[in-house]
């Protein structure tokens, strides 16, 4: 009984590292897009720049310091 109690502790942990990794890549390709449709579509180069980078970064840090 003990190593299903263990084993189901590993999947929840696999599962909620998994959950972190699509939120993640969904948020940064979120971003990428917003960026690039700032700077392409709306004509605003440098501030689809800085949003690409800063959200970037921000995204980075968020999930680093959620972990």
């Amino acid at each position: 009984m003990a190593e299903a109690q263990d084993d189901y502790r590993e999947h929840q942990e696999t599962y909620e590292a998994f959950s972190k990794l699509v939120t993640f890549s969904l948020l940064w390709i979120v971003v990428i897009l917003a960026a690039m449709a700032l700077g392409l579509v709306g004509g605003l180069s440098i501030l689809g720049l800085l949003l690409g980078v800063g959200g970037s970064i921000a995204l980075l840090i968020g999930f680093a310091v959620l972990s």
